[in-house]
């Protein structure tokens, strides 16, 4: 059984992430194998309750207000809407509904108040509910615990040395801080980031590096792969080797053993060949449904269909509990 460490070294992450791939990916799936269910995957589905005109200059992201990408603002949902949503969700294979408002941090307002009713009405549907909604306090986040919000997405995106490139208006504390502030409300964190936005190898270490010292691993570890989209800065970006990404999960598996690791962005262009690499190297959850926020993604048929081929099945809700599991005692700090 592997030891939950949380003293990791960059070297020690790089050499990791260098090793030959067959080797790497045979070492992640053993580790998977020791700590999971591996033939369990969870389907998360991803919905915009708030789409467009963020005040952000994220480099990648088509709702940001300054770009001209074509993406309509559209007004908050109404709490019926996103019911009627997670039923059709739920009733596809999903156990988890994560809901997404294009905000640069929450405000004490009617809106709040109405995400607030939002996951209360998805909480008794029993489905866990995610919330990726910018930054916020520590008082938000109880708020959003009383309510029973089950995990709140925060991703670090890249390297605290390439996090200025890609996103000048907040910083990388900004998003630790917020991290910290979910966890301080007993709600499960959900932080991982995007490859090929241009980042070298040792910005991907980084990331992982900061992930895995943690005190507590985030419980999910969503690895994106970048999906270039016209009228942003990183629109003229290559696609994202398929071997990249087989490296960051593996890596991702074998420093955070007891983390959901969340195959997310990126999947609209795989085949089903590289899915499944992407599975055996220690992924274990997807975003299911034909969009993530505003691009595309594969839709449940062909999801049931690939897990029907590889022998998968859908993860049921609260599997690890309603509350965070901390972490084994004898873990390396």
């Amino acid at each position: 059984m592997a030891i939950v460490r949380h003293n990791w070294t960059r070297q020690e992450i790089l050499d990791i992430y260098q090793k030959p791939l067959l080797d790497l990916v045979f070492e992640a799936a053993s580790i998977h194998r020791e700590n999971k269910d591996y033939g369990e995957v969870q389907i998360s589905s991803l919905i915009s309750i708030k789409t467009g005109g963020c005040k952000e200059d994220c480099a990648y992201c088509p709702q940001a207000a300054r770009y001209n990408t074509g993406v309509e603002v559209q007004a908050m949902m109404q709490v019926d809407a996103v019911i009627a949503a997670a039923k059709t969700a739920k009733a596809g294979g999903a156990s988890r509904l994560c809901m997404g408002a294009a905000w640069r941090e929450v405000r004490n307002n009617r809106d709040f108040d109405r995400v607030i009713d939002m996951v209360k009405a998805v909480n008794d549907l029993e489905m866990e509910v995610c919330c990726t909604l910018g930054m916020l306090n520590e008082h938000q986040a109880q708020r959003l615990a009383d309510a029973g919000l089950y995990a709140y997405n925060h991703n670090l995106d890249t390297s605290e040395e390439d996090y200025k490139r890609i996103i000048s208006t907040r910083t990388y504390d900004d998003r630790l801080d917020t991290i910290k502030n979910v966890r301080k409300a007993k709600i499960t964190v959900c932080s991982g980031g995007i490859i090929g936005l241009g980042e070298t190898v040792d910005d991907r270490v980084s990331m992982i590096c900061t992930l895995a010292n943690m005190h507590v691993h985030p419980e999910s570890v969503p690895i994106n792969a970048l999906v270039p989209i016209p009228g942003t800065p990183l629109e003229k970006q290559p696609r994202v080797p398929i071997w990249d990404m087989v490296r960051m999960i593996a890596t991702t598996r074998i420093v955070m053993p007891k983390s959901v690791v969340r195959l997310s962005a990126g999947r609209n262009e795989m085949s089903t060949v590289e899915q499944a690499f992407c599975f055996m190297a220690g992924a274990n959850s997807i975003f299911a449904g034909d969009k993530l926020l505003t691009t595309p993604n594969p839709h449940f048929l062909d999801d049931m269909a690939m897990f029907e081929t590889l022998g998968l099945t859908p993860r049921e809700a609260f599997k690890n509990g309603r509350r965070p599991v901390e972490e084994e005692e004898h873990a390396a700090y």
